[in-house]
Parts: structure tokens; C-alpha cells; sequence
């Protein structure tokens, strides 16, 4: 199956694709609070549904010792700039020291049409873009979307869980509770709502795993 850019797609006129409406593939987007666990509930989904697919990224940062391309798609700058000039990135930020992050059309679009659920994790700005987007926005979008927050029992519980990480100061103490409540404001947003209480792990994958359809 030929991959056509999102230029090529939606914007082109010399291009015209229909859309099968009664797909089974889609998109779901993972997203909540830094220290809630989205991590470790997106390695149970792996374990337990080897036929999700889990789209890569692109990025410019350099590739460290050792690593493969299971995760990324490593770039420079200026193919990002291309990817991003061809319509071929969804949505981008700039985060760790600078480098850029995209998430790739040609990682998620081919198999949504191949009927598979494509689950992606995202930040507020990657949900925001996302679901802003001409190939998911609206009842008439191409493509089915999906979304589930992932909430905490209590911001007593996640504010515990992000300082038992690692040692941090008061100011940035005080940084992330500020971003977590941005991040909170979100959960009425999505689709749908999971807790992940406190050493409740398993009961959570299992209620994601039901609300989307996986049990």
C-alpha cells in the first residue's frame, strides 16, 4: 500500500481517496499526569495485545549508545523540516535540551486501514493537535480517535509518587503540581477515564482493556 502524505490526502487536489467509514482501526490516544503510570500501563497493553501497534516517533536528537530503532525514527533537522513541510507529521514539540519530536503519519495511518488499534501516548499539546487534526476532527473525519485519560486516586497520591521518584527542589516541586493541574483539566476532554489507584495496577489494564475493546 503506496503511503501518501497528508498533503497529498486532504489538501491536493489532483488526489482523491475514499475512506472505508466502517473500519475497525483507530487511534487511541493514552494521556495523563506526569507519575500517574502511563508507562508502565502501555508495557501491559504490549504483553497482553501483541497485535496493538505502537507507532514510533521521529526525533532529532542523536541516537545514544546502542540504540535501535524499535522507539524512534531518528532525524536530522532538516529532513524534520521536510517531514514536516510534506505533511507527513501530525504534531511536533521541542523538549529534552532542544531536540524535536513528531509524530508520524505513516506510523499510524497505513494501520489504521489495516483495521489495527494504533495506541499512542500524548501530552496535552499532542491531544490538542491531534484531535484538532482534518484527519480526526469531527463525526466526517477519515479516521476513528479515540481517547482515555488516565487519572490518579488522589493529587495527594501523585504528588507522593513524583517526589519518591528522585529528590527535587521546592520550585520544582511547585512546577510540576502546576502542570499536573493543567494536566488534569483534560480528563473531561477524552472519551473515557481510568484510575490507577495505588498498587492497583492489574484492575486498571483491565478496565482500559475493556473500555477499548480489547477484553
Amino acid at each position: 500500500m503506496a503511503i501518501f502524505s497528508i498533503c497529498e490526502l486532504f489538501i491536493c487536489d489532483k488526489i482523491h481517496i475514499t475512506f472505508m467509514a466502517d473500519s475497525h482501526g483507530k487511534l487511541v490516544l493514552i494521556i495523563g499526569p506526569s507519575g500517574v503510570g502511563k508507562s508502565v500501563i502501555l508495557k501491559a497493553l504490549k504483553e497482553n495485545h501483541p497485535d496493538l501497534h505502537f507507532p514510533r516517533s521521529a526525533t532529532t536528537r542523536a541516537r545514544r549508545d546502542g540504540e535501535g530503532d524499535e522507539l524512534y525514527r531518528f532525524v536530522d533537522e532538516g529532513e524534520f523540516d521536510q517531514l514536516i513541510k510534506d505533511g507527513d507529521i501530525l504534531e511536533w514539540a521541542v523538549v529534552h535540551g532542544g531536540a524535536r519530536y513528531g509524530t508520524l503519519a505513516d506510523e499510524i495511518i497505513p494501520h489504521i486501514e489495516d483495521g489495527k488499534v494504533v495506541v499512542r501516548e500524548v501530552d496535552v499539546q499532542g491531544f490538542d493537535s491531534i484531535t484538532n487534526h482534518q484527519l480526526f476532527r469531527g463525526s466526517e473525519a477519515p479516521y476513528k480517535l479515540e481517547s482515555l485519560f488516565i487519572l490518579p486516586e488522589s493529587k495527594e497520591v501523585l504528588i507522593e509518587r513524583i517526589t519518591e521518584r528522585a529528590p527535587i527542589s521546592d520550585e520544582e516541586l511547585k512546577r510540576r503540581i502546576a502542570s499536573m493541574e493543567k494536566e488534569m483539566t483534560y480528563a473531561e476532554l477524552c472519551d473515557t477515564q481510568v484510575i490507577n489507584a495505588q498498587d492497583k495496577l492489574e484492575e486498571a489494564v483491565v478496565e482500559i482493556e475493556q473500555k477499548l475493546g480489547l477484553d
